[in-house]
């Protein structure tokens, strides 16, 4: 239990007034706004949040410029891979029109043996 108080109603008063009165006294002493060493330091705050938005600004643009190349470089791949897909196809109609020009070929060679074979006869 705490100690027994043996102050009086207007001591409890005086020392709340002191109190308050230290309050205003301690708030008053503050700096305005107007004051040159607060002016000094809005203004480094403020330079400080310009620079902080001019970083950020710097890293969205390079980001976006990132992103673009990025953009570009997998047109270019799927260009590219588009590309190399056609000219595989064009490889294999190229190849099954020289296997059809070689099988006629073989097919004209029999006949003209088959031929050459009958006349001898």
């Amino acid at each position: 239990m705490g100690k027994f108080d043996n102050r009086s109603f207007a001591d409890r008063a005086a020392n709340s007034a002191k109190a308050k009165e230290e309050l205003l006294a301690k708030f008053a002493a503050r700096p305005k706004p107007d004051d040159p060493v607060m002016v000094e330091r809005q203004k480094e705050r403020q330079a400080i949040a310009e620079a902080r938005e001019a970083r950020q600004a710097e890293r969205e643009r390079q980001r976006k410029i990132e992103e673009a190349e990025r953009l570009e470089r997998l047109r270019l791949e799927e260009e590219a891979r588009i590309e190399a897909e056609l000219l595989a196809e064009e490889r294999r109609k190229q190849d099954e029109i020289d296997k059809e020009i070689q099988r006629k070929a073989e097919r004209d060679a029999r006949y003209a043996a088959r031929k050459e074979r009958k006349k001898k006869r």
